[in-house]
């Protein structure tokens, strides 16, 4: 069985280097990326956080939305 992961409730700090982007977060998770990776990274992160928040808003109603 998969262990839960961690939650964390801070956002992470970020900040352009060099022509990179530098993400420094909770966990000591310390990770750099090119541009074109940073931005679609932050769509990915735009999509999904919207997903979730809906998720937990519909989690007790009497139906279920599926995955």
């Amino acid at each position: 069985m998969a262990e839960k992961k961690q939650l964390f409730d801070e956002p992470s700090d970020v900040e352009a280097k060099s022509g990179d982007v530098h993400v420094d977060g909770p966990d000591a998770v310390h990770v750099a990326m090119t541009p074109d990776a940073a931005e679609e990274t932050s769509e990915r992160l735009s999509d999904n956080a919207v997903k979730a928040r809906g998720q937990r808003r519909l989690k007790d109603l009497p139906h279920k939305e599926e995955d």
